[in-house]
């Protein structure tokens, strides 16, 4: 399984983007997609941003209401809509897939990643 994450780019606060991870070998409806980013700044491990299984949808309470976690089966990719964007959503952002789906939603559960696509806020 391949992963090409794009999107990225530099926004100022309260702007939008929308970042895509195009997906390629494996039988895309039966994987496990997700999003995780590291900041630059702070130089911390792997953050879960969402994750999208079947029809069902996780995110993390600093984007929750803000951003969406979509898939369309039908062109195997992934997608993040991120609106109202903070300066502290500045970070290399990474689609990660895996295709034993599973509740836990750990970096460490994904076989899979993109090469990221960095998101820059500006304030």
């Amino acid at each position: 399984v391949q992963l090409q994450a794009s999107g990225g780019g530099l926004v100022q606060a309260g702007g939008s983007l929308t970042l895509s991870c195009a997906v390629s070998g494996g039988i895309f409806s039966e994987i496990a997609m997700a999003w995780f980013r590291r900041s630059q700044t702070t130089g911390e491990g792997y953050e879960f941003v969402a994750a999208i299984s079947g029809g069902r949808t996780i995110y993390s309470d600093s984007v929750k209401g803000r951003f969406t976690i979509t898939r369309d089966n039908a062109k195997n990719t992934e997608y993040l809509q991120m609106n109202s964007l903070e300066p502290d959503d500045t970070a290399v952002y990474y689609c990660a897939a895996k295709t034993a789906p599973s509740d836990d939603v750990g970096y460490w559960t994904y076989r899979y990643w993109g090469q990221g696509t960095l998101v820059t806020v500006s304030s």
